[in-house]
């Protein structure tokens, strides 16, 4: 089937549920106009619909090749990356200074979801260049900012992140890679960096890595980190390439999923190049605070994986609704007095409908999710008001990790009922549902597992600041359930019950883990992270069909109704896992620690 991009939702989302109007009144957007957004979104989906959905079974079956250092991208890989940087959609988001077309932070998660729908692994190179181009903004040099950045907005660059070694993976205290100082106030970098996406590829001619590496006498642990910017060549001071830098492609991993995206072991410093022993680095702010830089890069990437989940979810729910409209197979419970009738298309039974509403209810909730929280990042950065940009950019900062965390753990449900609605065809790579399930479980693993994000959601997002912002939506939510029990939208009561119940669940769990570390219970209160993540999300995910319900009340066109239709699905067959997630962690002090046997 050919893939279509999901403007209805977005659209929806942006328009009818108000996000857009936030967004034009801030200085710097005003030209984001009503006219413009829905146009830049359909010449957006026409050229990923076009140029790269099609290439997307051809790199899972040809899979990124290396050969002696060098990586080939699969057929039609490297003209379409020239499309793609060449229509504007790498500079969408940057700023105009450097070459970007400064569009706000909501337009540009709308674009990358289509984006990473039409072709997850095409897609995984403009959002690591995106990530270090925003790293260097924030923190590079003046002279790092105008050498680097314009040539990763126009194309000729891609850039990539570097923190892994064979020893050190989430744990980045243990990162032992060398940097060390030379005369000229330039470093020479010696390591190996692994699982390094795009870190080597034929669709650039130069590749900028940002690299975490130790000084000689730098502190122990994270605080000894620094960031550098190691290119593959050299760049000269009017940007022309220079030197081929140390830094070699040793090999490429073989992988479940996302074939088309290489995923390089580097090795920086084996004397291979034309610089001479070590690889040419450039200190990136100051040394010993690589970590905190690298974050920005990280933390830029954490919320394009979770859009990445959408997006695979939403391709993945496109195929299986496609297939079973057309599948015939049994015959409808409607017509059991007419046992002539033939067999029906799948869709009509049952459980292919309560499966297909998982799926779409489940991506277009994690999708209202994430556009909310992109709203909040460009509040955060472009309102006038100091305490409005205060507080988005803490209801921000506790979005991320649910649209990281819930987003992709999502994404392997839907995608796994895609291949279960396809029936045995599903497990048939023909069919193409296996592949987007191949490709999604590569989420929660990445950019930090989904148990880094559901820590971090306790401890830097809920503990911190003694549950403030997750109370704040707790309050939100009880409004909208108000509105909801006060309307007219068709079983309003009905969802207003099944949301309440939910929100009492979220309230009560987040109570439950700020008493766990009153009590210094914290082993408690990790042990459930998880399940709290997950459980914030569903909730999250309720209170914006809630808020689409009410939106959707008093207007008759099919999607409206629609929407209708799957906020009360959901309400009542998928919010009700809240309640027994809320159980568990109110029982999380009965669970003993695990016996580890010898």
């Amino acid at each position: 089937m050919s893939f279509k991009a999901a403007l209805d939702d977005i659209q929806f989302n942006l328009f009818e549920m108000g996000l857009l109007k936030q967004i034009q009144v801030l200085p710097g957007f005003e030209e984001i106009t009503d006219d413009i957004v829905p146009a830049v979104l359909e010449e957006n989906a026409k050229f990923v619909e076009e140029q790269l959905a099609p290439l997307n079974k051809v790199g899972d079956m040809e899979h990124a090749q290396w050969s002696n250092g060098e990586v080939k991208s699969p057929t039609g890989f490297k003209d379409a990356f020239k499309a793609y940087t060449e229509s504007g959609w790498q500079a969408l988001q940057h700023e105009v200074e450097y070459g970007g077309q400064g569009f706000p932070k909501l337009i540009a998660a709308a674009t990358s979801e289509n984006l990473h729908a039409a072709n997850m692994s095409f897609g995984l190179c403009p959002m690591l260049t995106d990530g270090c181009v925003e790293a260097i903004r924030q923190a590079g040099s003046e002279q790092q900012k105008n050498l680097f950045i314009p040539p990763l907005l126009d194309g000729r660059w891609t850039g990539t992140m570097n923190l892994t070694e064979p020893q050190a993976g989430s744990d980045l205290a243990l990162v032992n890679s060398k940097a060390i100082r030379q005369e000229d106030g330039t470093y020479r970098l010696f390591g190996q960096k692994i699982f390094i996406t795009y870190g080597e590829h034929d669709m650039s001619e130069n590749i900028i890595h940002l690299v975490l590496a130790r000084t000689p006498d730098a502190p122990k642990g994270v605080k000894g980190i620094s960031l550098f910017v190691v290119p593959k060549f050299l760049v000269n001071e009017d940007g022309s390439l220079g030197k081929r830098n140390d830094v070699f492609c040793t090999s490429i991993e073989h992988k479940l999923g996302i074939h088309a995206s290489p995923t390089a072991v580097l090795v920086f410093g084996d004397n291979k190049g034309e610089v001479g022993e070590g690889a040419v680095a450039y200190l990136v702010g100051e040394e010993n605070a690589g970590l905190s830089y690298m974050f920005i890069m990280m933390n830029e990437a954490r919320f394009n994986v979770g859009i990445q989940g959408i997006a695979v979810s939403e391709r993945a729910s496109q195929q299986a609704l496609a297939y079973a409209k057309e599948r015939l197979q049994g015959s409808s419970l409607d017509r059991q007095t007419d046992r002539q009738a033939g067999p029906v298309p799948i869709i009509h039974h049952p459980d292919v409908q309560r499966m297909l509403q998982t799926m779409q209810s489940l991506t277009q909730g994690a999708r209202a999710i994430a556009l909310y929280a992109a709203t909040a990042h460009d509040l955060s950065t472009h309102h006038t008001d100091d305490t409005v940009r205060g507080h988005n950019k803490k209801i921000q900062e506790y979005l991320v990790p649910i649209v990281k965390g819930f987003s992709t753990e999502m994404s392997l449900e839907v995608t796994s009922l895609g291949v279960q609605v396809h029936g045995g065809m599903g497990f048939i790579e023909e069919t193409g549902a296996a592949q987007y399930y191949r490709d999604a479980r590569i989420l929660p693993i990445y950019e930090g597992t989904t148990a880094i994000q559901a820590n971090d959601f306790i401890g830097r997002k809920t503990l911190r600041d003694n549950g403030e912002v997750a109370l704040y939506f707790v309050a939100e939510m009880k409004k909208t359930r108000e509105e909801l029990q006060q309307s007219s939208v068709q079983h309003a009561k009905q969802m207003a019950d099944y949301f309440s119940n939910a929100i009492t669940a979220y309230q009560s769990a987040i109570e439950t883990i700020l008493d766990y570390a009153v009590h210094d219970q914290l082993r408690e209160a990790y042990a459930v992270s998880v399940p709290f993540l997950m459980l914030a999300g569903y909730v999250h995910s309720a209170w914006h069909f809630a808020k689409a319900a009410l939106v959707s009340q008093d207007k008759g066109t099919p999607f409206n109704k629609e929407k209708q239709q799957l906020a009360l699905f959901y309400m009542t067959q998928v919010l009700p896992r809240v309640t027994g997630l809320s159980e568990t962690i109110k029982a999380s002090r009965y669970v003993p620690q695990m016996v580890i046997r010898d």
